[in-house]
């Protein structure tokens, strides 16, 4: 086990679940990663492994039929796989936030409907907020639901959709000025609906397409996707939580909690990254001995896990804060902005002790260093973490002169 990022104060069980993952990671994940992502392969074979160790359930509650674990352990376990490849999970975070979503706020017969499939894996959640000519501005959004009797039709198109195509359930924000009076401030007249449908691509119900794969730079293997929806009809009780205009402050604490999965995400991919860099400087000869001897590599290394740790560090505060039933927007946004800025950094410095081979196919640093960036912009951008932060800040401190 890594000297860097421990996590201190985890119970027997928390331990063995982390140990289990680490080990099918090392196994089952890595070998193969930089194969499937070069061919943009979704990872079958792992996601099913996946399912068989639980984790699609891990903060699922109990009587629903998952572990009923915290989002401290579920961060770790996703920190484990980033390390790994971080594609996956990318799988199971759009997923968790779902089943999230449906535990703090649906109704009694969605749990009952959905949770005890979505822990199993048989169903698996995407969520959808940005459109095409928007992301950062949520309260922003054109899409409509419009209802009509027992039902809602939707109508717009949606962007960036983490498992557009293999979900089949999707939590997606639409506007709906259903009992909302002209006047009302644009986020109070948001609706998260619930959407099933078929995996695939193409029309996969009547009204809803998803039209294909989003080629990327990174972050392959994954699908994103765009969603349109064209007279989509949605039955009422597939609103979340049974009442309209919830929908911005239900997807805010998804996201709030996807936060800290990004940060985790950063903080697995920056471990990698100073594994393979630490790794290779002890390999690499010049001037007659290995380059981690030169103390230009060294400062390099010195500072790739200071980075590690602070990251590692943060992102475990945000979770605990969470867990404990703190708010914990401010310690979110400064872990998932530190986390994703250094993982950038830190993969950046691996690929420079690795010289020309970083620039190489053949070698793991390469695929890092197109998925790191993903990083900065998934659940908000750096700049936008910046603008929460400083304004939760201004609340603390607020001037009383």
């Amino acid at each position: 086990m890594s000297r860097l990022a421990q996590t201190h104060g985890l119970t027997d069980i928390q331990q063995e679940i982390l140990s289990t993952v680490r080990d099918f990671v090392d196994k089952e994940i890595i070998p193969v990663a930089t194969e499937l992502e070069h061919r943009d392969e979704y990872p079958t074979q792992i996601v099913e492994g996946l399912k068989e160790l639980g984790l699609f359930g891990l903060m699922i509650p109990e009587e629903y039929g998952g572990l009923g674990e915290s989002l401290l352990t579920y961060a770790l376990c996703v920190e484990e796989i980033a390390r790994g490849w971080m594609s996956v999970s990318g799988i199971i975070n759009t997923h968790f936030i779902v089943a999230y979503m449906l535990k703090q706020h649906g109704t009694q017969e969605q749990k009952d409907t959905f949770l005890p499939r979505m822990a199993l894996g048989e169903v698996r959640g995407a969520f959808s907020m940005s459109e095409p000519a928007l992301g950062s501005d949520v309260s922003a959004i054109t899409s409509k639901g419009v209802r009509d009797g027992d039902e809602y039709v939707l109508n717009g198109q949606k962007m960036w959709l983490t498992n557009g195509g293999t979900s089949n359930l999707v939590a997606v924000l639409c506007r709906s000025d259903e009992g909302h009076p002209e006047g009302t401030a644009r986020h109070k007249s948001m609706t998260t609906f619930l959407v099933e449908k078929e995996p695939g691509f193409g029309e996969v119900r009547p009204g809803l397409t998803i039209p294909g794969k989003i080629d990327k730079m990174g972050y392959k293997g994954v699908d994103t996707t765009e969603l349109i929806m064209d007279g989509l009809r949605i039955p009422a009780n597939r609103v979340l939580g049974g009442t309209t205009g919830r929908g911005f402050y239900q997807m805010m604490d998804g996201v709030e909690v996807g936060r800290v999965n990004v940060a985790a995400r950063g903080c697995g991919v920056a471990q990698r990254a100073f594994e393979l860099g630490v790794s290779y400087a002890q390999q690499r000869h010049t001037f007659g001995k290995p380059i981690a001897q030169h103390q230009g590599i060294q400062f390099k290394l010195a500072e790739m896990a200071t980075k590690v740790e602070a990251a590692h560090a943060m992102m475990v505060n945000a979770a605990r804060k969470k867990d404990s039933g703190e708010r914990n927007d401010l310690e979110a946004g400064m872990a998932k902005y530190l986390a994703s800025e250094y993982c950038k950094e830190v993969v950046e410095d691996a690929f420079r002790i690795h010289g020309g081979y970083g620039f190489s196919k053949e070698y793991e640093i390469e695929r890092l260093y197109r998925e790191a960036p993903m990083l900065l912009i998934g659940e908000g951008t750096a700049e936008i973490q910046k603008m929460i932060i400083g304004r939760r800040l201004l609340e603390e401190y607020r001037f009383q002169g």
